[in-house]
Order: structure tokens, then sequence, then C-alpha cells
């Protein structure tokens, strides 16, 4: 009996070291590598370029006043909608002491002259009516008279012109009152009451009292990059993305092609403008961030496949065909047109056929104490 245990705790210990053996070995065994299966595609193929710039009225007016002064009212503010010819701002002229000094003298002079020409006037048309002297004479005094009043009036309406920037004659029509010259949106007003202002002259553009612009009319404008460019044509459809604006595109046309490139940042870079087409409920702030996307080439219902299917030996390209269950061989295949994740299959490639794709990669089980 002693010796049946023994022979049985012989065999124990020796399947219990084989066992532990085999499992190790099993363990320690590499399993086969598992590839994911790609299926090809019908799918249209786009190839694209992003141009970056902004969204800018096409009409964007600076407003400069006329004449030189101090703001003295300003009656609209940014965001306002203005007509042509509706008052933006007023000034307040500030004369030149000389130019009012010389004024002053010159309206003195001609009330001297004028008091004296309608003295000689009234004494000459006297002597007239009582035919003491001939009409020759009196129309020379008559013409005196009518001389020195317009010129007395020619004095004081420059007086005003300097002192005020308006006569008494034409108020309506006073320099110092800045008018709109569009009809659109005040987008800024860059002085406040009491600024100087000049006018614009051969020296100085002046100063800016408004900017106003049409918001129904706006382009983008962008860059393209030179190796791109040669196939960019004006007539274009651009798809619009404007980060400030969520979940939403613009359709625009392309209208404007720069024929000659610009150096920035060691690369040659293209202007290009485009209308944008905007709906009745759609509007754009001027200064707007935005994207272009550029359709370059379009392929309609192709056969395509990712391109991280392809695989490359020199010049040739070639993917691995699916014979049977994880089993791939090797195809060589025609490529055409790429949008940089699908490309297009021309040849030796069917819908039917499945691609090796890539490694499928187990997760480890995490035990208790993993984390």
């Amino acid at each position: 009996m002693k010796k049946f245990f023994k022979i049985l705790g012989i065999v124990l210990l020796v399947a219990l070291f084989f066992g532990t053996f085999y499992y190790l070995y099993s363990k320690q065994k590499k399993k086969p590598d598992v590839f994911a299966v790609i299926e090809p595609k019908i799918e249209t193929i786009t190839k694209k370029t992003v141009a970056t710039g902004s969204v800018v009225p096409r009409k964007e007016i600076e407003i400069k006043p006329q004449v030189s002064g101090i703001i003295d009212e300003i009656y609209l503010e940014a965001g306002q909608m203005v007509k042509r010819g509706d008052v933006i701002a007023k000034v307040k002229i500030i004369p030149d002491m000389v130019q009012l000094n010389s004024a002053e003298s010159r309206v003195s002079r001609a009330k001297l002259s004028y008091e004296d020409a309608q003295i000689d006037y009234e004494r000459q048309k006297k002597l007239y009516d009582q035919k003491v002297i001939p009409y020759e004479e009196f129309q020379k005094s008559k013409l005196a008279y009518n001389q020195a009043n317009e010129e007395l009036q020619s004095a004081e309406n420059n007086l005003d012109l300097i002192k005020e920037g308006v006569t008494k004659k034409s108020k309506g029509n006073t320099n110092t009152l800045i008018r709109s010259t569009i009809e659109g949106m005040v987008l800024d007003v860059p002085v406040e009451e009491g600024n100087s202002v000049i006018q614009a002259n051969t020296f100085n553009a002046g100063t800016t009292i408004a900017l106003v612009a049409d918001m129904n009319d706006m382009i983008f404008e962008g860059k393209v990059d030179e190796t791109e460019v040669g196939r960019v044509h004006e007539g274009m459809n651009i798809t619009l993305t404007i980060g400030a604006i969520e979940d939403e595109e613009f359709d625009a046309l392309l209208t404007y092609l720069a024929p000659k490139g610009k150096e920035e940042n060691g690369a040659v870079q293209f202007e290009i403008k485009a209308d944008v087409q905007l709906k009745e409920d759609q509007f754009i702030r001027a200064g707007y961030s935005a994207n272009a996307s550029i359709v370059l080439e379009q392929h309609d219902s192709v056969l395509t496949i990712p391109e991280s299917a392809l695989k490359f030996e020199e010049e040739k390209v070639f993917v691995e065909i699916e014979t049977d269950s994880q089993v791939f061989v090797k195809r060589y295949i025609e490529t055409g047109l790429s949008d940089g994740v699908n490309i297009e299959v021309t040849d030796s490639l069917t819908i039917d056929d499945r691609l090796k794709g890539e490694k499928i990669v187990e997760e480890k089980k995490k035990g208790p104490g993993n984390k």
C-alpha cells in the first residue's frame, strides 16, 4: 500500500512538472498577428486647397473733414446705419489770427468805401433829379456805390467763413458739417468731441472722422501659396468657414487673382479676392478671420481606398489582397487623385477585393491591482 502511494505521488509530481512546463510554454508562445481588413468604396474624391484671410466690406470709406478745427458735436456712433448725405459730426472752426485780423481790416475798409460811395450817390441823385447834372455823371456815382456795396458784402462773407466756416446766405451748405458720402453702416468713429482735426491737403491725408461701409457687399481677401496658384483661376467656387461663426458655411466666387506674388516667411504668396454670397438672414462683421476652401480637382463616383493601405516598392505602388482568412498577397495597382486621406485607384483593383489594413493590437487585461 505504501508502494502504491509512493508511485502515485511520483506520477502526480511528474504531471505537475509537465503541466507547469506546458503552461509556461503556452504563455511564451507568440500569437499570430491579426490585421484589419479594408473594403474599397465608391466615393467622390475632391482635392482642395485652403487660403487664409479675412472677410471685409468691398466699400469701406474714410470720412474726412473739409475744414480744420475742433469736433463740436458727434451725431452718430458705431453700428448705426447712415444714408448718403447724413450728418455724422460738426466741426467748430478755430480761425487763424493773421487771417482773422486781415479779414476784419478788409471789412472796415469796405465799410468806409461804402459809406463814402453812398454819400456821393445820394448827392448825385438829388442833382440828377433836379436836372442839374447829366445822366452820365449820375451813372458813374451809381456804379461806384454798387461796387462798394458788393465789396462790403464780399468782405463780410469772407470774415464769416474764417470765423464760422459758413456765410449767412448759405447756412445749409457749410463745410463744418461732416456728411457721409455713401449709404451703409458706421464701423468706427475714432474721434471724440473736443478732438482737433485737420482737412486733407497736399502734405497730410487728413483726420478720419468715421469709417462707413456697405455691409451687404462683403468680399474675402486671402492668400494662396505659389505651389497651388497655378490650379486656381477666376470664377472658381469657394466655401468659407469663419471661426467666430460655428456650424455655418458661406459661399463665395473667386473674382481676383494677383498677377504678382509677395514673399512672406520664405514663401511666395498670391493675393486672392472672392465675392461673398450672403443670404437675406446672414450678417458678417467686418474683419472676421476666415478660411477659404477651394476645390482644385474633383472625380465623382470612383473606386477609393485609404492611403494608409498603400505600400511602396521603389517607384511602384502595391497593396496586399486577402486570398484567405488573414492570408494576403501583393498586388501592384495604379492610383489617381488623392485628398490626403483617401486615394483613387484606377487599375488592378475591384470593389470586391479585401485589403490588408493596420495590425490589430489587443489591449492587455488589467488585473485587480493594475490601474
